[in-house]
């Protein structure tokens, strides 16, 4: 079995009477990129720094790519891209100057020219730090930590303040980091983004992980689905759930429009379908909706990420 590029174990770190990691446990498995979720204060950006070895655990353990993230931290740097969400760059400094210092402090780097044209780049490179937007900031900072060609890369928020067309640049180089082995670890506050780049997800919510699993997993494992059909109006709903399983739920919420919730799969719809043949009731149209991401995680957290 592979080793974990990233592992959390029991987990602890406490600001004064403040706990912000609860007895934390996560994995990340090489090779993926893995979302790390949580509404603000859930303790993401505490455990992102202690396994970027910028915060000791004050109890439990961190291991990245097997190593100690503060003990072993000259071994680790060359291996591991951060991605800080401060940008990590001198407030004086010209953008591609920044760039081609990081690229010079490691073996074999990135082509620095290149990178630049593909993250839309050229036009601000003479410009220092502190004047960049904050979407040509973001864009740096994420040349900045992949320029070394690491095996691991942070990435808290990547893609704010990016226009959509940037956006999407930076999901197609994070997809394929993926594909070349680089481990991603994200963190983000846009689901679709969560949702689109993540083989993995670990919600955390007051400093524990409160669920994890892919995005078809998480959103599966929600309370409720629901059908939409339509027919005549007036059906004998009260039929219909007897002929359901017992925790399902069914409502005319206009003539002739009707919802289904509870554990839709497919015999639900076969009964569905052979109660309404039953009845001689010809369905008109029917619509499986499945609850997405961002149900699941305000269903969890109760809390929206902004």
């Amino acid at each position: 079995m592979n080793q974990p590029a990233v592992e959390v174990v029991d987990l602890v770190m406490r600001y004064g009477s403040i706990t912000a990691v609860d007895g934390l446990n996560l994995t990340v498995a090489p090779g993926t990129v893995t979302a790390i979720l949580g509404p603000n204060g859930a303790g993401k950006t505490t455990t992102i720094e202690t396994c970027e070895g910028f915060r000791a655990p004050q109890s439990g353990a961190v291991r990245v790519l097997g190593l100690d993230p503060i003990a072993d931290s000259r071994s680790l740097r060359p291996r591991v891209g951060v991605m800080l969400q401060s940008g990590g760059a001198w407030s004086g400094v010209r953008a591609h100057e920044m760039l081609r210092h990081i690229a010079s402090l490691h073996a074999h780097p990135l082509d620095v020219d290149a990178l630049i044209e593909r993250l839309g780049m050229q036009t601000y490179g003479r410009t220092p730090f502190r004047r960049l937007s904050g979407g040509q900031q973001q864009r740096l900072s994420l040349a900045m930590a992949i320029v070394g060609r690491p095996e691991l890369v942070f990435l808290d928020e990547p893609t704010a303040g990016l226009d959509p067309q940037a956006r999407h640049a930076t999901w197609d180089l994070i997809t394929e980091l993926r594909d070349s082995g680089v481990t991603t670890v994200l963190t983000t506050h846009f689901m679709d983004e969560a949702e689109t780049l993540s083989d993995h997800i670990h919600i955390v919510d007051d400093g524990t992980l409160i669920a994890s699993g892919t995005v078809a997993e998480l959103s599966e494992s929600g309370a409720k689905n629901t059908v939409r059909f339509a027919a005549r109006a007036g059906l004998d709903v009260e039929s219909l759930m007897l002929a359901l399983p017992h925790d399902t739920k069914v409502d005319e919420v206009s003539p002739g429009a009707y919802v289904i919730a509870g554990h839709v799969d497919p015999a639900l719809l076969a009964t569905l379908s052979a109660w309404c043949a039953g009845q001689g009731v010809l369905t008109e149209s029917v619509l499986v909706e499945r609850q997405t991401l961002e149900d699941r995680f305000l269903e969890l957290t109760g809390k929206a990420l902004r």
